[in-house]
């Protein structure tokens, strides 16, 4: 098949004639399915192109030219400064037809989905570059088609690019659209009808008991299942993402005992994807990440489902609790914090969730207490030197982020059951000076907080040098010889004189500042209203 230049192949379509068009757009759509950019002196040409082939798509043709359509449009809507034939409400009405997600698709026993995922993917392009194309598919209600497709979980007619590019497209428009996200929570009950659909994903049968386990693997512990396939992985996290969208502000508001069943069957699967494996750890690190993230959203009573299983042969036990998923998570922001970039953005998510965790969960705490803060026995090396979980979160203190450093100073804080002293023990009082000042606690006291009575164990070597640590650096440090030792009562009186001139000088510089600043803002407000 020659290739065809764009007026060629518009000339072909305004013949009106289905065998000319047929051929003329397989020649362009092989020349240019990889093609992701566009020449500037064509965009009218791409524009009409796109009117001609939409005129197309309103006709009754056989369905390899109507195929041939799709692709066309999939190609063209790939260019953000070319949509404008797209973005109406005529055009995204005839994509949602052949994507079946209007009421109006007619019924089909054996639906065309290669037809379908063309459609979907253009709507999906239209909607990432365009807000126009948001706005109308909104107003057509296309979450109303998408979502009841999505019901059909456990329907083997449809393939695996239906199903990832519904919910890709589920997606964009509750990420973009503030009230589709609103509908998909509320309206079409998102959190349960996504929360089946990802146990329907992964294979799972959930007990009443909130455990679950993979079809066919019952009473094999998680971690010990063969890796999810690629297929499995990529649909759970665009599933995921989706939850996270619909999810994220649901710690503002109280939720009734109904929803909170929900929440909890969402998160016994949320835990079942913690301690399972994708294929490569690259993707599985970012399927844990997209979990965690989701985690960190669900109502903190919740969390307890992180608990809930057995303790069997090889589990992490802590206090008869099964410790493994807090485990995993505790190696999981270990794993970010070493890495140290973007703190902000891969950090805080897992850091958070432990903290609130440890906050609301007295085992969780007391776990993470002994493998974050155990038992004080270096007192020669500062808080934030050295290689243990504790150097790395208090170095963490010592950051400019303001963002990360509070977050990290919290956690070890609620791990300290919100106590100064000990906090201070733990950190050094130069480094909790930030936490404490911002509570109104740096005389020291505890914060109000419902955390059960166990003792502080300090160690031999603690006990000893405990009258020698500095505490605000946190460590023994050598003494340090007197500054006049060797004077004479003249010398020293000379350096106390010196000393109070200093103070003078200082003190009269900042008077003198603030005045320079009282008459600076003073004249700049008369400025402005000028």
């Amino acid at each position: 098949m020659m290739n065809m230049d764009l007026s060629a192949v518009i000339e072909e379509m305004e013949t009106g004639d289905q065998d000319s068009a047929l051929t003329a757009l397989q020649s362009y759509n092989k020349q240019m399915n990889q093609c992701f950019t566009f020449n500037r002196d064509e965009q009218k040409d791409r524009e009409h192109l796109g009117e001609l082939v939409l005129g197309f798509l309103d006709r009754e043709l056989q369905p390899s030219c109507l195929l041939a359509c799709l692709e066309t449009v999939r190609i063209l809507s790939r260019d953000k400064n070319c949509l404008d034939p797209f973005t109406n409400q005529f055009a995204m009405s005839t994509l949602a037809r052949y994507a079946m997600l209007k009421e109006s698709s007619p019924p089909s026993e054996n639906p065309d989905q290669e037809m379908i995922v063309e459609a979907l993917k253009s709507i999906c392009n239209i909607l990432l570059h365009n807000e126009t194309g948001q706005m109308v598919a909104a107003d057509l209600q296309l979450i109303k088609g998408v979502a009841e497709r999505l019901k059909q979980c456990h329907d083997p007619t449809w393939n695996y690019e239906v199903r990832f590019f519904d919910l890709r497209l589920t997606f964009l428009l509750t990420a973009l659209r503030v009230d589709v996200r609103a509908q998909l929570a509320q309206e079409l009950h998102g959190v349960s009808l996504l929360g089946n659909h990802l146990e329907a994903t992964l294979g799972l049968c959930c007990s009443g008991t909130l455990e679950t386990a993979r079809a066919g693997f019952e009473g094999i512990p998680t971690e010990e299942l063969p890796p999810l396939s690629r297929q499995q992985t990529e649909l759970a996290m665009e599933i995921l993402k989706i939850l996270f969208n619909i999810t994220f502000d649901i710690n503002r508001r109280k939720v009734d005992e109904e929803e909170a069943a929900v929440y909890r069957h969402l998160g016994a699967i949320l835990r079942h994807c913690l301690m399972s494996h994708a294929d490569g750890e690259e993707r599985t690190e970012e399927f844990h990440s997209h979990t965690v993230n989701l985690l960190g959203n669900l109502p903190l009573p919740c969390l307890d489902v992180l608990l809930m299983p057995k303790v069997q042969q090889g589990s992490i036990e802590y206090m008869g609790v099964n410790m493994d998923a807090v485990n995993t998570l505790l190696k999981f922001m270990e794993k970010r914090l070493d890495r140290g970039h973007k703190l902000k953005e891969t950090l805080l998510p897992s850091l958070n969730l432990l903290t609130e965790s440890a906050r609301i969960h007295r085992e969780t705490r007391k776990f993470l207490r002994s493998k974050v803060l155990p038992p004080l026995r270096d007192v020669k090396n500062r808080p934030e030197v050295g290689n243990t979980l504790r150097n790395k979160i208090v170095r963490l203190m010592t950051l400019i982020d303001t963002d990360v450093k509070d977050c990290a100073a919290e956690f070890l804080f609620v791990l300290c059951k919100e106590s100064v002293s000990r906090f201070i023990k733990y950190t050094g009082y130069g480094n909790a000076a930030g936490l404490l000042a911002a509570r109104g606690l740096l005389r020291g006291g505890k914060d109000p907080g419902i955390y059960s009575e166990d003792e502080d164990s300090e160690t031999e070597e603690y006990r000893e040098a405990k009258a020698q640590i500095n505490p605000i650096t946190g460590v023994v440090e050598e003494e340090q010889p007197n500054p006049m030792e060797g004077m004479t009562e003249e010398q020293k009186e000379y350096e106390a004189m010196k000393l109070v001139h200093m103070f003078d000088k200082l003190s009269r510089s900042l008077k003198a500042h603030t005045k320079f600043e009282l008459f600076g803002c003073h004249n700049t407000h008369h400025i402005w209203r000028a």
